[in-house]
């Protein structure tokens, strides 16, 4: 990336962070919004406006709130913004609900904002915003990231632009459109009852948010915002009160699915987090990075415990971006070699690992051998090569079976492989493949990536439908 495009790039949170002078005007646009963005948009936009209010575009925020002015050009104290903001004397304030003040000096930049004039500086072609009223407009289908199916095989869950996209699991026809905050949508998980769906992506350069969605209601029941980008391969807990996801400053986390509270936290990772799955009792957490590791943490007290591949450099070629759990139960405990830790009550689970290098691999989550240099006594085993790097592996329901997506020089490559055998049961070339999910029948296996097209795949390889997930208007 060239240096004028790094700078355009990072510009808004350089803006953002510069201190400012009475004398220097404040741009509503560059320095207000992104405040506006981390902090509160995540409970006041069009799909979970709070109080009424809403806070996405500066038509919406001059509104009055409870026929009170919210912002009054010119007098910041005479403006309800401002009430809400400042902390009082025991150092709390109104908004953000239940959370930290804003920091002083963004408060400060609110107000100079405000007694400036609240000037609105949004460029024209920056003021139309989407919500489920007014959702995106394609010109083209727009790269697929994250698919899912609901666990009773009646939904398939497809990213698009500031939105998910709900068809019927058959591929027969759209149902639903879930439009966010997010302008990118990374991930997407159902939970494991079904009646909602994680969501994380959020604004590069800007801020990352988890979304959590009412699937029947289609309703948006909760916004986090955590970091300043987008957030990666999210997760939920076996009973479905917690959602882990990676981050791009290299941390693991982890919230409360209702409420938000950040309730896991790990930085041992020295890159990227891309992708996150827990144990089947929900006790650990395993995270890979682009740090070329796959990285075991105990839930209940957030400590890393291990790596669970090998550390030695050289065995992994290239950084590591997709883990998925085997739902195959093998109902027997492990002995553990880890130190200072309860053992007793761990079972056996295995987690098919793929990334650069383009080689899926399985492994066993829990060290059962002392840890020696050079070894990877993890491993089970090692499957053929694809093409290229994989970004996605999903098993079927019974862990039998599992698929592969990989891309090479603008190519893909969706393969079909026997877990226990490690045979190829089939290959199809595709465009570069980045999502993939296996219906909960194990009939079909959803693939889709950078043409914009979900293709449906049968046992034999073979496509029974094609279709693209969003309406598309052509430019005239």
């Amino acid at each position: 990336m060239s240096w004028s495009r790094l700078v355009a790039y990072c510009l808004p949170a350089l803006v953002f962070a510069a201190p400012v002078r009475a004398a220097d005007p404040v741009s509503y646009y560059t320095q207000i919004r992104p405040i506006f963005q981390q902090h509160c948009q995540g409970c006041h936009q069009p799909a979970r406006p709070q109080g009424g209010y809403s806070m996405t575009s500066f038509a919406e925020l001059i509104k009055p709130i409870k026929e009170k002015p919210a912002l009054v050009p010119g007098k910041p104290e005479a403006s309800l913004l401002i009430e809400q903001i400042v902390p009082d004397a025991d150092k709390k304030a109104l908004m953000p609900k239940a959370k930290e003040p804003l920091p002083a000096k963004e408060i400060d930049l609110i107000r100079t904002w405000i007694a400036q004039g609240a000037k609105d500086d949004t460029p024209a072609t920056a003021q139309d915003t989407v919500s489920a009223d007014k959702p995106p407009v394609y010109n083209l289908p727009p790269v697929v990231t994250a698919l899912d199916f609901a666990p009773d095989g009646s939904l398939l869950a497809v990213s698009g632009y500031h939105e998910v996209l709900l068809h019927r699991a058959d591929g027969s026809g759209l149902v639903g459109r879930l439009v966010g905050l997010s302008e990118r949508v990374q991930s997407l998980a159902f939970s494991p009852d079904g009646k909602k769906l994680a969501v994380v992506g959020g604004s590069p350069g800007r801020f990352g948010e988890v979304q959590i969605w009412d699937v029947e209601k289609r309703k948006l029941l909760l916004s986090h915002t955590s970091t300043f980008d987008t957030l990666y391969g999210v997760s939920w807990s076996p009973d479905g009160t917690k959602v882990a996801f990676g981050c791009s400053d290299n941390t693991l986390r982890a919230i409360d699915a209702e409420h938000g509270e950040q309730v896991l936290f790990q930085g041992a990772h020295n890159d990227w987090v891309f992708e996150t799955c827990f144990s089947r009792d929900g006790k650990f957490l395993v995270s890979v990075s682009r740090d070329r590791s796959m990285k075991l943490t105990e839930v209940a007290t957030q400590r890393f415990i291990d790596n669970v591949t090998s550390i030695t450099p050289g065995a992994l070629k290239g950084g590591l971006t997709t883990v998925v759990l085997n739902p195959r139960k093998e109902d027997r405990k492990v002995n553990t070699t880890e130190k200072g830790i309860d053992t007793s009550d761990r079972w056996y689970d295995e987690l098919l690992v793929a990334g650069s290098d383009g080689v899926p691999r399985l492994y066993k989550m829990h060290r059962e051998k002392k840890r020696v240099i050079g070894d990877d006594s993890n491993r089970v085993k090692e499957y053929e090569a694809m093409p290229g790097r994989v970004y996605a592996v999903r098993f079927n329901a019974d862990g039998s079976r599992f698929a592969a997506g990989s891309s090479l020089n603008g190519t893909g490559e969706v393969r079909l492989y026997e877990t226990a055998t490690g045979k190829v049961l089939a290959k199809l070339a595709t465009t570069p493949t980045f999502a993939l999910a296996f219906r909960p029948d194990g009939k079909a296996v959803a693939a889709a990536g950078f043409d914009g097209t979900v293709r449906l795949i049968d046992d034999a390889g073979k496509v029974v439908r094609e279709f693209v997930p969003v309406p598309v208007t052509p430019a005239k």
